[in-house]
């Protein structure tokens, strides 16, 4: 049905994927998943900042904001952001003044005492700003445009819902990180909620960790 010839022995999952070569992408996107990197740093600060919740539900901000880039880049339309200098500047910027922000905003916000009831109210909250940092991060554009083509087999056709399967395990898998380091971190920050003397150095210090995130992805090349 996929295929309109045979070709070599494919994945049991999809037949349109060679087995030796989505091998070959799961030990690479495992690999990368496992390497810290902003997005792991971002969904740590946030749990750090507001517990185990907010960790959770930034990080399904940043997979709803990478499945954007999957299609997005399956479609062709990021290749815009590889072509063109201009378009990676303003998105990179764009990218880099919201973390900044975010860090600001956790600064100012250090002295609030945190209420259970007041962070549900906001929830929807922490995953629009999970989606808009993950949106607006060009690199993750660029990395599935570098990297998922690799392991795409042209000649087994369907290229496109090639390239959204793997896309989406790769975001699966950083997602799947993210939880975990969401975990662990928010064990420790459910155990020092209360202490208001940490809680504000610990504010402090994920407002600046987000703020030098923020740097980090306008100055990196």
């Amino acid at each position: 049905m996929y295929a309109r010839e045979p070709h070599p022995p494919y994945n049991g999952a999809n037949p349109m994927i060679e087995g030796t070569r989505f091998a070959l992408f799961m030990s690479a996107a495992l690999l990368l998943a496992l390497t810290p990197g902003p997005g792991i740093f971002y969904v740590l600060g946030r749990t750090l900042n507001g517990g185990r919740r907010e960790g959770v539900l930034s990080s399904l901000g940043t997979f709803v904001g990478g499945s954007v880039h999957v299609v997005a880049a399956a479609l062709g339309l990021s290749a815009i952001l590889a072509t063109s200098a201009t378009a990676f500047q303003i998105v990179r910027y764009a990218g880099a003044a919201y973390l900044i922000y975010l860090g600001v905003i956790m600064i100012r916000h250090r002295d609030l005492k945190q209420e259970f009831e007041a962070e549900a109210a906001r929830g929807h909250q922490h995953v629009l700003q999970g989606i808009t940092t993950e949106v607006l991060n060009p690199k993750t554009a660029l990395f599935f445009l570098s990297f998922i083509p690799q392991f795409v087999s042209t000649s087994s056709g369907h290229v496109t819902l090639q390239f959204l399967i793997l896309g989406a395990i790769s975001v699966a898998l950083n997602t799947a990180v993210d939880l975990i380091v969401v975990f662990f971190a928010g064990a420790l920050a459910g155990q020092l909620r209360h202490n208001l003397k940490f809680n504000r150095r610990q504010r402090t210090a994920s407002g600046a960790g987000m703020i030098g995130l923020g740097i980090y992805v306008a100055a990196s090349k």
